[in-house]
């Protein structure tokens, strides 16, 4: 009689966003044992779980356990007890505009925290394979596309602590040993996004307004340009990463950018409103030093990893307007 073949188990820390949420999901149709980490996984609702059917009452199709990355303790138990073969770690204040009034929460929540989960695995189980959720941010401007070979250039404190993690792990990778890669996405967007997000801020204003609302959606700088991606998409780049037989960094983007203006015009225009007469400025919305342009060439993970991105803006647009399309 034969034994049973052993499910892969990943451990994912961030679990109760956007990207944590979409990935569970993606690593349940795999077939793998999914645990998330949270910080008092008793009182966290998890609605994005409950949401994509993972997480309910009756079927509890993910494993949730209480780990703080901010202490080592609590991270090396949380690996000892779950025995993870690969960890994703997607944990971390996640907003731009935040960081520039929490500076120093925003560099522990990420690069410490990355830190204190490298060294983690160092001690216990150099054999885990681990996926870093890096940014597009790092790189700052890029009028020319932002590829793996590109410098980075941080410009607030949430991609200083990015950039600072991203080099951790390619330090542990190549100063231990470590099978541990970074994954340098670009903004990437589905109904699950907090409407802190300009994106999700839009939609939710402009379908108030549709349904009769009489507000006026405030927004920044709507000249600044970025590659926008449909993000049940980008957790499939993550998993593809710590498949390879060798560990690297990858850029995952669309490769195609538009301004924040098409992008609103294109929300209001599907509604079958005209964006000018509902939206006005608030310069107090823009960043310190915000990004003019962001731009990507994602070739590097379509010839390696097989991966590119096929849901293209207005697509987008449409499925957050859905918000049954996730």
């Amino acid at each position: 009689m034969s034994l049973p073949v052993a499910r892969r188990r990943a451990l994912i820390f961030g679990i109760s966003g956007q990207d944590g949420a979409l990935l569970a999901r993606l690593l349940l149709t795999k077939g793998y044992e999914v645990f998330g980490a949270s910080r008092d996984a008793e009182t966290q609702s998890f609605a994005n779980l409950q949401r994509l059917g993972i997480r309910d009452r009756v079927e509890r199709r993910v494993e949730l356990i209480s780990v703080s990355l901010l202490d080592f303790r609590s991270v090396l138990q949380s690996i000892a007890r779950v025995r993870p073969d690969e960890i994703y770690n997607l944990a971390g204040q996640s907003s731009v505009g935040l960081s520039f009034d929490q500076p120093v929460e925003t560099f522990d929540s990420i690069s410490v925290a990355t830190l204190n989960l490298l060294e983690a695995i160092r001690f216990h189980d150099s054999a885990i394979r681990v996926y870093n959720a890096c940014s597009s941010e790092c790189f700052g401007n890029t009028p020319q596309p932002a590829d793996e070979n590109t410098p980075m250039r941080p410009r607030s404190p949430y991609a200083v602590a990015k950039a600072a993690a991203f080099w951790q792990v390619a330090n542990y990778r190549e100063g231990y040993g470590l099978y541990c890669a970074s994954g340098v996405l670009f903004n990437h967007e589905s109904p699950l996004r907090p409407e802190r997000f300009v994106v999700q801020k839009t939609v939710q204003a402009a379908t108030r307004i549709a349904n009769g609302s009489t507000e006026k959606l405030e927004l920044g700088n709507l000249a600044v340009i970025r590659d926008w991606g449909w993000a049940p998409e980008y957790v499939d780049a993550m998993w593809r990463m710590l498949q390879q037989p060798i560990a690297e960094d990858f850029v995952v983007a669309t490769g195609t950018s538009c301004s924040l203006q098409t992008l609103v015009e294109d929300i209001f225009c599907q509604l079958g409103l005209d964006w000018r007469q509902h939206v006005t400025y608030n310069p107090t919305l823009s960043r310190p030093t915000d990004l003019l342009e962001s731009r990507a060439n994602p070739s590097r993970a379509a010839e390696v990893l097989g991966w590119r991105a096929r849901v293209q803006t207005s697509e987008i647009v449409r499925h957050m307007l859905d918000r049954n399309t996730i």
